[in-house]
């Protein structure tokens, strides 16, 4: 096995992370490579992991704090660490240290780059990207917001940790339409097909219904609102996580229609 940087060979497939045989990532659009060629200037580490045969199995990235939801100085922060357990496409690469390999590289990369501390983030839940997995690399809670832990690591004695930022803003819900509002950063492709489904649907249900797309990409426009990736149905959250379908979001949509009727 082998830790490589992300290079130009290889960026489709970072792109669709590492499921470029999904149906599914076909509809999340193009947003995680435009977030890529901006993040490539503004201080991105992405690292692969390969095995013996020179296949990728993992995948790890981590951005400055300036481009994360968190608060604090000259710290790091993971936005995805995946090494493909799928039997589909390339196949089940887990269980074999390339997770705990892609955390040390991307620690090392950040501590060259003058890093303070590096952190990530840790679902309470043993769902993805467990927070358990982190604190036994040496990860210690700093905050928290609903199942989500903010972990951390110093790298230099005087680290303090970071914060999430938490929302300020929320949307509201307007007489005579159905208002969706989808925020969208571009890192992460199953929030993008949450928001590229939502347009879709919003799009095929008449002018009563009126997408609104929040580009938090823009720093000003994320610490505006405190919320980085959602979509919501007048004033309601409809999703964080996992992508739903096409047809539950667009059931959603129509469910708030017809009271309007």
């Amino acid at each position: 096995m082998k830790i490589i940087d992300l290079t130009e060979d290889y960026e489709d497939l970072f792109c669709k992370c590492l499921e470029e045989w999904s149906d599914e990532m076909l509809e999340s659009g193009d947003h995680r490579k435009h977030w890529l060629e901006k993040m490539k200037k503004n201080g991105l580490i992405a690292k692969l992991a390969l095995d013996d045969e020179d296949r990728v199995g993992g995948m790890i990235q981590a951005v400055p704090s300036a481009f994360a939801p968190i608060k604090g100085e000259n710290i790091y922060f993971i936005t995805c660490t995946w090494v493909h357990g799928y039997k589909k496409g390339r196949g089940n690469f887990q269980k074999k240290g390339m997770g705990k390999a892609l955390l040390k590289a991307v620690e090392e990369a950040a501590r060259e780059k003058g890093s303070r501390a590096i952190c990530a983030w840790g679902l309470a839940i043993p769902f993805w990207m467990k927070a358990s997995w982190y604190k036994k690399h040496g990860y210690r809670k700093a905050d928290s917001q609903k199942v989500a832990a903010l972990l951390w690591k110093p790298l230099t004695d005087d680290a303090e940790p970071p914060s999430w930022i938490k929302p300020k803003r929320f949307p509201q819900a307007e007489p005579d339409k159905v208002i969706i509002t989808a925020f969208k950063n571009g890192w992460c492709a199953a929030q993008n097909i949450n928001f590229q489904r939502a347009k879709r649907a919003a799009e095929m249900l008449g002018d009563r219904v009126e997408f609104r797309e929040i580009d938090t990409f823009d720093r000003e426009t994320f610490l505006e609102w405190g919320i980085m990736d959602s979509v919501y149905i007048d004033d309601k959250e409809i999703t964080t996580g996992p992508p739903l379908s096409f047809k539950k979001i667009k059931k959603k949509i129509n469910k708030r229609l017809k009271k309007l009727m």
